[in-house]
């Protein structure tokens, strides 16, 4: 809270204005797409264990692009093989609206050059491999810490 000064000093009682501002910071949402169960689940487990992360999660890519209703969340992670549209088909189909502001993540349990350049060229920012890093490096993305995450 501050009170509004005048010039002279402050202001008398009837002048007297008093506000307080209120930042409100709202939990990250985060639509998790991973046909997977059990490796869908780890994921959810160790990144719910922070608090500011409101996970939703998807079997399928279309179930996740009927989720998106016009708004993308803050963050997507999508498994590049789906079941029906792949995860890249996913990305194509929304990227008109990610802004600088989205983090959209690859994941993918090939470690295929060729596939990361393709996914450069089409727009993607970060990819991660489903190996024994997955955790620390979605965690590393997700809070923006880029110079501890190494695009692999």
């Amino acid at each position: 809270m501050r009170w509004q000064e005048k010039g002279d000093g402050l202001r008398t009682k009837e002048e007297t204005v008093l506000y307080c501002t209120l930042k409100v910071v709202g939990a990250m949402q985060i639509f998790l797409i991973e046909d997977d169960a059990i490796y869908s689940q780890f994921i959810q487990k160790a990144l719910s264990l922070n608090p500011d992360y409101k996970i939703q999660t998807f079997g399928t890519a279309e179930d996740a692009f009927a989720a998106i209703n016009g708004k993308l969340p803050d963050a997507m992670i999508i498994d590049y093989k789906l079941p029906g549209m792949s995860g890249i088909e996913l990305f194509e189909k929304i990227k008109s609206k990610v802004k600088d502001e989205h983090k959209i993540i690859m994941l993918s349990a090939l470690d295929d050059g060729n596939m990361v350049l393709s996914f450069i060229q089409k727009g993607v920012r970060d990819y991660v491999i489903k190996d024994e890093n997955v955790i620390d490096s979605l965690k590393a993305i997700l809070e923006g810490n880029d110079d501890d995450y190494l695009f692999s």
